[in-house]
């Protein structure tokens, strides 16, 4: 009897929905517009994307530039994430691999650090530590409690300047729509052409890097580096585009790096592009007293330290 009642139910449910019309009370459909880009979508093609590359890579020698300095310490290794107070500072870049960058201690504006690399090499002067850290850019620390120390030139170098891709690379083209949040309740949808250049590492090859162009203005706003093992090295986000000297240069520029757990990023005060800038600008000298550290000698810490105390 409880079977058929219910059964009987359930008839006069499916005879009530057909006999209704579709825009009858029970239910209505309505489209939905998904959200688009702001502004139009520009179209380029493989080969112009790899040409303003190029092109803009080639047009760049160097960078004089007043900064400030927001930086970001922590995450998972760490269990927190420090945000340090924002500095003043000053970034020097000269091709083909020179690069200077000064911070500067709030208020009183005293040296926070001094990093300098001729590409190969890199000195790190921290004087509020006393301490003078030196070795190769290819030497890579994961300090938890000197993050400062995981600094490296390279990587603000190659975060910078978007160099340009090689003859022995290959560069292919995808499209992408990435969401982007307009605010806690809109999100938009942002088409973006993604350029990966590939390189041959050992006996294959891996992917070197994607550059991404947003397509409201098809310039590059990321640029994310990998490793040879295709884990992220640096992710960096472009904002901001000016012109100065018939080059687009970005005004504010994001760089992290998720191994060493820190973030930077550098806003333009002040920008010259391709001004001049002799060898002097990137000399630095060790400071008396400071604590030496050699990162490409295993086990120098401290007895370099003891060694350079003066």
């Amino acid at each position: 009897m409880l079977l058929a009642q219910r059964y009987r139910a359930t008839l006069f449910l499916l005879v009530l929905l057909i006999e209704l019309p579709l825009t009858g009370c029970l239910f209505r459909s309505r489209k939905v517009q998904p959200p688009l880009a702001a502004g139009p979508l520009k179209n380029a093609t493989q080969r112009e994307l790899i040409t303003y590359i190029n092109t803009q890579a080639a047009s760049i020698q160097s960078v004089q530039a007043t900064v400030d300095i927001d930086t970001s310490v922590g995450g998972a290794k760490k269990g927190k994430i420090t945000d340090y107070q924002q500095i003043r500072g000053y970034v020097l870049v000269r091709k083909p691999s020179m690069l200077r960058m000064i911070g500067l201690t709030p208020i009183v504006r005293t040296t926070a650090f001094d990093m300098v690399s001729d590409g190969h090499d890199f000195k790190l002067s921290i004087p509020p530590k006393s301490r003078f850290v030196v070795g190769r850019n290819d030497i890579e620390t994961h300090s938890v409690t000197q993050p400062l120390e995981n600094l490296r030139p390279k990587h603000i170098y190659d975060a910078l300047l978007i160099r340009e891709i090689a003859p022995t690379e290959v560069a292919v083209m995808e499209t992408e729509t990435e969401i982007v949040i307009v605010d806690k309740k809109h999100r938009r949808e942002q088409p973006e052409y993604v350029i990966d250049v590939i390189r041959q590492a050992g006996q294959g090859w891996v992917l070197s890097r994607k550059i991404v162009f947003n397509r409201t203005d098809l310039l590059p706003h990321r640029q994310t580096l990998y490793d040879d093992q295709g884990e992220i090295a640096t992710d960096a986000m472009y904002e901001d585009y000016r012109e100065q000297n018939g080059v687009s240069f970005p005004w504010q520029i994001e760089i992290s790096r998720p191994k060493e757990e820190y973030d930077i990023t550098l806003t333009m005060v002040k920008l010259e592009v391709n001004g001049s800038l002799g060898d002097d600008k990137f000399v630095l000298a060790q400071p008396p007293g400071a604590q030496v550290i050699h990162l490409d000698k295993a086990g120098a810490d401290s007895a370099a330290g003891k060694q350079n105390r003066r």
